[in-house]
């Protein structure tokens, strides 16, 4: 079936022009021109609650039947009980009408068309369902996008308060307030997000930069060896502190770097830097440790390739931060993982760090 795609659009201006709805009654909703496939039918069609809807007259129209003949078979729909008639019938004052006109869904229209045989209703019901498809998706999105960014900004100021509730009534310690701050810091850039999720942005592009140095898997395992020395002197690690899962840490390692046709999976530092930390503490490569781990290892890719500091020479991450991270992802569902990848893309990819109290 051929639809003249020119005219096919909303046409709420000359809704309002055929007829105006009185109280009580249904409005017109949109209104967009159906145009049949060499029978020369034109029809004005109401897309609401969901479906689309005709007068009898329109359904005569459409089907080439005289109008007793579909007041029939509507009819028989009804008594038949193959519909609901509540449900499948809406009541509208045409301004230039005595009496409200009655106007009948989608499903009564089909039901008609398969009672007197014509293949309009079969082009129709094609034509209804792509566009009430295509209808619904619009009206979705564009609904979902302003409730996110208006939940964007209450969002932003119910943790703010909520922030400000604990610390000031001393209701965390020290680690809880690390936790909040960073949640604090990354509200700020939530609308980061919505962008990001539209494709038109993508994370840390402003400040992405190419890998200057990899960790290997020796390097790594000296660090983690030195880090475990000076736990035990001081008391604070045991025997197990360390000790590695087969070879996971050679796996993670390599995950990080790993390319696809030639093209590296994760291409800048950043993403790299985001995945080494969520697999590390995740992935539980060692028996015990994963997160002071993950921790150490991460800021060690950080200082190779040159993010561990800002310019102006203070540390991108706070120790209380980078604690609050590496709980924030400890905490976190694995089906979160890509919130908590973009986390700490955005946490890297902001000029200005993390904010120290």
């Amino acid at each position: 079936m051929a639809i003249n795609q020119s005219m096919v659009r909303r046409r709420r201006a000359k809704a309002l022009r055929i007829g105006e709805v009185s109280a009580g009654e249904s409005s017109l909703g949109d209104v967009i021109l159906y145009e049949s496939d060499g029978a020369g039918v034109q029809l004005e069609v109401r897309l609401e609650r969901e479906t689309v809807w005709l007068t009898q007259a329109q359904m005569a129209e459409l089907f080439q039947r005289d109008r007793t003949v579909v007041t029939r078979h509507v009819n028989n729909v009804f008594e038949e009980g193959e519909l609901d008639e509540e449900s499948n019938v809406q009541k509208m004052h045409i301004a230039s009408g005595d009496r409200p006109t009655s106007l009948y869904s989608l499903d009564v229209v089909v039901s008609v068309g398969y009672r007197v045989k014509s293949p309009q209703g079969t082009q129709f019901r094609i034509w209804a369902t792509r566009t009430l498809k295509d209808h619904l998706i619009r009206g979705y999105t564009l609904n979902e996008q302003r409730l996110r960014e208006r939940g964007f900004s209450e969002i932003r100021q119910a943790v703010e308060l909520l922030g400000r509730t604990l610390t000031q009534n001393d209701l965390v310690n020290e680690e809880g307030r690390a936790v909040l701050q960073v949640i604090e810091d990354y509200a700020r850039t939530w609308h980061l997000l919505l962008a990001y999720d539209e494709n038109r942005l993508e994370i840390g592009v402003s400040d992405s930069r190419e890998p200057l140095a990899d960790l290997s898997v020796a390097d790594a395992r000296t660090l983690v060896n030195r880090l475990r020395d000076t736990l035990s002197d001081r008391g604070e690690a045991t025997s197990l502190f360390g000790l590695e899962r087969e070879d996971q840490l050679g796996g993670i390692l390599a995950a990080i770097q790993q390319t696809f046709d030639g093209v590296a999976l994760y291409p800048s530092a950043q993403a790299r830097a985001a995945h080494l930390l969520y697999f590390l503490i995740k992935d539980h490569p060692f028996v015990d440790g994963n997160k002071r781990i993950g921790t150490l290892l991460f800021l060690e890719y950080l200082r190779r390739n040159g993010m561990l500091r800002l310019r102006s020479g203070f540390l991108r991450f706070p120790d209380s931060a980078m604690v609050a991270i590496a709980l924030l992802v400890a905490a976190s569902d694995p089906a979160q993982k890509e919130l908590m990848v973009r986390l700490i893309l955005n946490l890297l990819g902001s000029g200005e760090g993390m904010t120290s109290h």
